[in-house]
């Protein structure tokens, strides 16, 4: 069957152009994917060059029908759930992703992996830091990378999924996150109440509302929490945790932004006595042996 050429029409909006650019993209992909690729039996009888819609439709669990009018750039809403399980199936590259929901004038909602503000300097810097456990994080509790220390000061951060490396998210529903943390309920209202206060900013980016209808749902501490309304400005604070390879931390917290503006910043966690120094250092020995 030859293949629909699809192109915009003269006088075409912006809308209309972007869904057009939206279909070459995801067709071009598509034809550049053997099935080898995604774990598919490619087949004697196999014509189509790559994948054929079907089969994009059912490895990202959308319906052929729809995913042919994604295709032939008809006016259809396209949720961001649905546009990150294309990104996957199609295996697209951080730039890729990113230029897929640019198309699709969405926000991509998962935790950033490449930020202007992670340079190889940085994470050199990082790592400069241990036993001291340090990460990069954004104002929405996004975890952009972290030494190996951090890695394992209230989990396995390495076993969580990049989408679910948020404090936030950790904090209320990972269940071995929220035991090491000392003075829990505490710090669940403070960590919200910094999220309120960082808000204004950014009240109509999804990636904001996918974080806080996640919460909600998932959480009914964080909805007791929320609705409390508090608001708190960041300042350093002494944390204590419940490590569970080397015991109890005390720890300085200090937050150092990265720019003028109070989005990415690096969050450090500093010994305030020499005991908790010598159970970071043990941390860190055991982070290094793994």
């Amino acid at each position: 069957m030859a293949q629909e050429t699809i192109t915009a029409a003269p006088g075409a909006g912006e809308a209309d152009i972007r869904r057009h650019e939206l279909a070459a993209f995801l067709r071009h992909r598509r034809e550049h994917i053997t099935p080898e690729q995604v774990g598919l039996p490619r087949g004697r009888r196999r014509r189509t060059p790559g994948l054929r819609r079907e089969e994009v439709a059912h490895l990202s669990a959308v319906g052929v029908t729809w995913y042919t009018w994604l295709e032939q750039a008809r006016d259809i809403q396209v949720s961001v759930q649905v546009l990150d399980a294309l990104a996957r199936t199609l295996l697209l590259d951080p730039s890729e992703r990113a230029f897929l929901f640019q198309l699709a004038g969405a926000a991509d909602p998962t935790p950033a992996t490449v930020c202007p503000s992670i340079t190889p300097a940085m994470r050199q810097v990082l790592d400069q830091m241990e036993p001291i456990p340090a990460c990069v994080q954004n104002s929405r509790y996004d975890i952009l990378a972290y030494n190996r220390t951090y890695g394992l000061l209230l989990c396995d951060l390495e076993a969580v999924p990049p989408e679910d490396r948020n404090c936030m998210v950790l904090c209320f529903t990972n269940e071995e996150w929220a035991r090491s943390i000392v003075h829990l309920e505490e710090t669940r209202r403070l960590m919200a109440a910094r999220l309120r206060a960082s808000m204004p900013g950014h009240l109509a980016e999804p990636a904001w509302k996918m974080l806080l209808k996640r919460l909600s749902t998932e959480s009914p501490e964080f909805r007791e929490t929320w609705e409390r309304h508090e608001v708190v400005a960041a300042r350093s604070k002494r944390k204590e945790f419940d490590n569970k390879y080397v015991g109890r931390l005390s720890l300085d917290h200090t937050d150092l932004w990265l720019g003028p503006d109070l989005g990415p910043r690096m969050v450090t966690y500093a010994p305030a006595d020499e005991e908790s120094r010598r159970r970071l250092e043990r941390l860190q020995e055991i982070a290094r042996a793994r």
